[in-house]
């Protein structure tokens, strides 16, 4: 399941991902994100992973063409978590966004914050 964080706001959206994410839980996610770059012009994401476990093998086209889809238009993606192979998955992010990094769960307030900066490069 992948659900969207109440803390989200204007052009920086948060994303809990939980369980095991399908295909359809893209038909979730992709419409607020689409929604918010229709009207600011980019998004930073913040991918809570603290909960998740697993892509289901049905999901990964949808997660490849998402990245294909909006990676020109997400500024930053912040991944939370707590385990070693998702902070591996920043490398793998920065395919997805112009920057990305990995916050430790206790660190979450740190990562919004990051994503609420200005990116001076723009």
């Amino acid at each position: 399941m992948i659900e969207k964080m109440d803390k989200s706001n204007r052009k920086v959206l948060g994303f809990r991902l939980i369980g095991d994410v399908s295909k359809s839980d893209y038909d979730v996610m992709v419409p607020v994100v689409q929604s918010v770059i229709d009207k600011e012009g980019s998004a930073s994401l913040l991918i809570d992973l603290e909960e998740f476990k697993w892509e289901k093998v049905e999901a990964w086209g949808a997660d490849l063409n998402f990245g294909r889809t909006y990676h020109e238009r997400i500024d930053k993606i912040a991944i939370v978590g707590d385990k070693h192979w998702e902070e591996l998955l920043t490398v793998f992010s920065k395919a997805y966004a112009h920057e990305a990094k990995y916050f430790h769960t206790s660190e979450r307030n740190s990562a919004w914050e990051w994503l609420q900066e200005q990116n001076t490069d723009k």
